[in-house]
């Protein structure tokens, strides 16, 4: 209802919402990238690209279920989890342990991303 405040059950579970959306949007945008790096640079069939365009939409339809105001907000605010999730992945799927540089880096776009999304406005 327009003018009313949300209670904080809701907005708590709208924000619970938002974070799992980030979090799949990620390894959705991942994945897709990686069928083309696969293709394109790993000599891989050019199959991969169909799996990989799919998994692309599905990244950006769901931003578009992330709780903000502003496409942009939402964007910058998922750059963290983006990055997070690509740390993530260099270290369990190309297995190549992140050094502290990057864990320090994936802090502050962490700490970043939480401000952006989660100020009180």
């Amino acid at each position: 209802m327009p003018g009313t405040c949300a209670r904080p059950s809701d907005q708590n579970g709208e924000q619970m919402q938002s974070i799992a959306a980030y979090i799949f949007a990620a390894i959705a945008e991942i994945a897709g990238c990686f069928a083309f790096w696969a293709w394109l640079r790993s000599g891989k069939s050019i199959l991969w690209v169909v799996p990989g365009v799919a998994s692309l939409i599905v990244f950006a339809w769901l931003l578009t279920r992330v709780e903000a105001d502003f496409a942009g907000r939402a964007y910058a605010a998922y750059g963290g989890v983006y990055i997070t999730a690509s740390i993530f992945w260099m270290w369990v799927v190309e297995r190549t342990t992140p050094d502290r540089w990057d864990v320090t880096g994936l802090l502050v776009c962490l700490l970043g991303a939480g401000i952006i999304l989660f100020a009180p406005r």
